[in-house]
């Protein structure tokens, strides 16, 4: 496996295509019970892989993880974090929001549990878009100060893309030319940002991140039919394909591996996205992932028969 490398953007910084997030359901293994040192030699391992790009949150609690295994390397990797705009204990959708001094104790927190003296990208985590004008008048303000006092580079956005399929808050965010980077949900079953947002994200120079390139419905073939239930019900998909092996092709004759494999090819070459972020809590898991994403595209004909299949959907995560 040998690690390809783009620029993110405007940023200007040179990422690796594969991103290490701290997230998902297994938080570096954090979410297992494994040991802070094996979770560091997870994000260590990654990064003697070839992977610089490493994402992290407030929210995931594994900052002191990733700061504990850049402790003698920071010059070699880009460090990206997020914070939700919400009080604490507040629901995901509300509009219950912290204040700007809360927002500021938040990002400093994140420095020194990362301990460093910035960050390289620091998200909004999360936004919707009934939160997005308000993070834009009070919030972007706050993240331009700290811009100015080097304690971070590059702002970023964040969807929550688990219940805002459709990117609803990405498409107010793009109104605003304030943002650096976006993170957003795009996979084989819901390539719907494909059409509109990383057509302007390119336009732009805005670096994109890519998550949810595998969750549940890629790698449980009973959360795939659950999931594509919810699009047949939305009239998104013909009901026969709930009686066939919908995704099988993907791993035939000429094609990937493993379904899991193929989505992270799909995601990797699709035009606009600059890193793919994958999450695991195992050295084996981490190897696998890697070389799915270094790989190359998949096969024009299995490129066609997914945009007949999945194009026109955007009513579900894959989650």
């Amino acid at each position: 496996m040998i690690m390809d490398y783009t620029t993110l953007g405007r940023t200007g910084l040179k990422v690796s295509v594969a991103g290490l997030g701290g997230g998902g359901a297994s938080r570096l293994g954090k979410s297992y019970g494994k040991s802070l040192d094996h979770s560091v030699s997870i994000v260590r391992e990654a990064v003697d892989l070839g992977v610089n790009f490493l994402d992290t949150a407030v929210v995931y609690d594994t900052e002191e993880i990733v700061g504990a295994a850049i402790k003698d390397r920071r010059d070699q990797v880009v460090l990206s974090s997020k914070v939700w705009v919400i009080r604490e204990g507040a629901g995901v959708h509300d509009l219950d929001y912290c204040t700007e001094e809360e927002l500021t104790r938040r990002i400093e927190g994140s420095l020194r549990r990362l301990g460093t003296d910035y960050i390289d990208i620091y998200h909004l985590h999360g936004v919707t878009a009934e939160q997005l004008p308000h993070s834009v008048d009070n919030f972007v303000p706050v993240l331009e100060k700290l811009r100015d006092q080097g304690k971070i580079r590059f702002i970023g956005l964040t969807e929550r893309f688990i219940s805002d399929t459709t990117h609803e808050a990405v498409t107010l965010a793009l109104q605003h030319d304030c943002w650096d980077v976006m993170m957003l949900g795009f996979n084989v079953l819901n390539p719907s940002a494909r059409t509109e947002i990383l057509k302007e994200t390119r336009k732009r120079g805005i670096g994109v991140l890519d998550m949810f390139a595998v969750r549940r419905a890629l790698s449980k073939p009973e959360a795939l039919m659950e999931t594509l239930k919810i699009a047949v019900d939305a009239g998104q998909l013909d009901a026969s394909l709930l009686k066939e092996d919908v995704l099988g092709f993907l791993t035939g004759p000429g094609g990937a591996s493993s379904l899991q494999e193929a989505a992270y090819r799909f995601c990797r070459h699709e035009p606009g996205i600059d890193v793919v972020l994958t999450g695991t809590g195992n050295a084996d898991h981490l190897r696998e992932n890697l070389a799915s994403i270094t790989m190359g595209p998949l096969p024009q004909e299995h490129l066609a028969r997914l945009e007949e299949l999945f194009g026109s959907v955007d009513s579900i995560s894959g989650n």
